[in-house]
């Protein structure tokens, strides 16, 4: 299987179901990832971090709980949801910043105070059902993980990439960049 027809389904499934609203969000959730691969892009973050904002709430798009999982008061956990089928596809260096994607909001709360009160009342909600802000400790040891820092700059971009209309790339702009990243078989 070639690198294009191993991500072909995740695009498909990241069109189709990116219709439905992002949470308490005003855009989709398609809207949202692009807006976020774009915003990686732009930084010119490497290939693998690009994918990783992409593709970071594809958990959310393999679980649907509802208009809003935290108006229910839920952490759907999405950050792990899509984990199974993207460690099929991608290294660490795509699927750990996602997996770290909630806890880098939790870390970037206790780094940055400014951080907290920009972050939108939908995003700040789910923060309480997510454990809250780390304390000092816990945000040292995260971000001195590997891939703790990756994980903060992706987050940073999914907090911004929330506005409605926006224009960006479409999914295909991003295809070569997911390519490039899927793990090759030896």
């Amino acid at each position: 299987m070639n690198a294009m027809s191993a991500i072909g389904p995740v695009l498909d499934m990241l069109q189709e179901a990116g219709a439905r609203r992002y949470g308490g969000e005003a855009v989709s959730q398609l809207e949202h990832a692009l807006q976020c691969a774009h915003l990686a892009e732009t930084a010119k973050a490497q290939d693998e971090l690009v994918a990783a904002a992409l593709l970071h709430d594809l958990g959310h798009l393999l679980h649907d709980p509802g208009d809003d999982a935290t108006q229910q008061g839920m952490d759907d956990k999405h950050q792990f949801r899509a984990m199974p089928l993207l460690r099929r596809l991608f290294g660490a260096g795509v699927t750990e910043p996602i997996r770290m994607h909630v806890d880098a909001k939790r870390y970037l709360c206790r780094a940055d105070p400014e951080y907290h009160r920009a972050l939108s009342p939908a995003s700040r909600q789910s923060l309480e059902w997510q454990g809250g802000t780390f304390t000092p400790e816990e945000a040292r040891r995260f971000i001195l993980q590997p891939y703790g820092r990756d994980a903060a700059r992706l987050r940073t971009w999914d907090d911004l990439a929330k506005t409605p209309g926006k224009p960006t790339p479409g999914v295909a702009h991003f295809e070569k960049t997911l390519a490039r990243c899927v793990k090759r078989k030896d």
